[in-house]
């Protein structure tokens, strides 16, 4: 059995403690951290960051090395990020880079360096069962990543190790401690890496050089109510920051990018007891056709609900909720449960976008 492994080390606590759990089991490791951002800026992968994972590797005797996908990371990730941010969805870069950074580029350099297996700190864990690799939550409920990595094909999952599926994350902390780690008790980002202040429109209208124009924002029968500052500055269920004096509550309730209209309503107007997704991946099963009762996230740290989920074509499935759901978010990611198995996701779409 080949014993080599390649770390993605991030700086953080989570790959430095899984590069640890990968040594203690007699593993051959590299250390290896994805440059992403060309300024050495952003939440991660900055400088410091790139120093915190040299460091930790240095500590623990393994071997480092930087590798440049700021090209890759600005096509795959940014790019498409802004792109569809300006056609009223709300996409979520993380799947992304895993999809086309971290398990392509990052796996295909291992295989490379002749390591069979692709290391990385995230909360989930693989199992194979009757000749299919299953991705399944990590068992702390509070860090759980099995939503971002929905997308992982079956020959991905067969070379990726998560040794802190079985760990919490307070566990990863004290492992990292004991071995002396300088970035045991480091904070972790929680927004967009490559967004400075969670302020998503200033990003994209500094990156593009065009300002997001302002337009009417109504009511859900058509009546102006006020202007809005540019569409990409509003999500769906926003209460706050909408600019319209009402008598009553009122939220973002959807975007109408033909005619650069924010309509605003009524929280009953964010229910939905249905969505499509578009670009599927599914991971437990071949396919879906059989309609299905699952539990569906329709984002990161939502609760799940249940659905009946049907695959009504090669690339698309039909979710039907038991119970009206909140700002179903076009752009988004509805990945489906069964228990603690991830039977697939995909990208919900826009109405008629299927």
């Amino acid at each position: 059995m080949n014993k080599r492994c390649l770390i993605a080390m991030s700086g953080g606590v989570d790959s430095a403690t899984a590069a640890i759990l990968m040594q203690d089991a007699g593993y051959d490791c590299i250390g290896a951290t994805m440059k992403l951002i060309a300024n050495g800026g952003g939440k991660c992968c900055s400088l410091q960051d790139i120093n915190d994972a040299r460091d930790a590797a240095w500590k623990l005797g393994i071997p480092h090395y930087v590798l440049n996908y700021t090209q890759d990371f600005t096509r795959h990730v940014i790019e498409p990020f802004i792109e569809n941010y300006e056609k009223g969805e709300t996409p979520n870069p993380c799947i992304e880079c895993n999809r086309h950074l971290k398990f392509s580029l990052l796996l295909r350099r291992a295989l490379e360096l002749e390591a069979e297996t692709l290391v990385t700190g995230h909360y989930a864990q693989i199992e194979k069962s009757g000749g299919r690799w299953l991705l399944k939550k990590g068992i702390d409920p509070e860090k759980d990543q099995s939503y971002v990595l929905y997308m992982m094909t079956q020959e991905e999952l067969s070379h990726t190790v998560f040794p802190l599926g079985k760990f919490t994350k307070a566990q990863a902390r004290n492992i990292a401690a004991a071995r002396g780690l300088a970035n045991a008790q480091k904070k972790e980002s929680q927004d967009i890496c490559f967004v400075d202040n969670g302020d998503y429109a200033a990003f994209i209208e500094s990156y593009t050089g065009k300002r997001s124009p302002e337009g009417n924002i109504t009511d859900t029968e058509g009546n102006v109510l006020g202007r809005h500052r540019g569409l990409i500055r509003y999500t769906l269920g926003q209460r706050r920051g909408l600019g319209v004096a009402c008598n009553k509550p009122v939220y973002a309730a959807a975007k109408n990018q033909a005619d650069n209209i924010l309509v605003v309503g009524d929280e009953s107007f964010l229910y939905s007891k249905s969505l499509a997704t578009c670009k599927i991946n599914l991971v437990a099963c071949e396919n879906l056709f059989q309609p299905r009762r699952l539990g569906i996230k329709t984002r990161y740290l939502q609760k799940e609900s249940y659905a009946l989920v049907e695959q009504t074509g090669p690339d698309t499935i039909r979710v039907e909720f038991e119970e009206p759901q909140r700002a179903i978010t076009p752009g988004q990611a509805a990945v489906f449960y069964d228990g603690d198995v991830v039977v697939g996701g995909g990208t919900i779409s826009q109405e008629n976008d299927c």
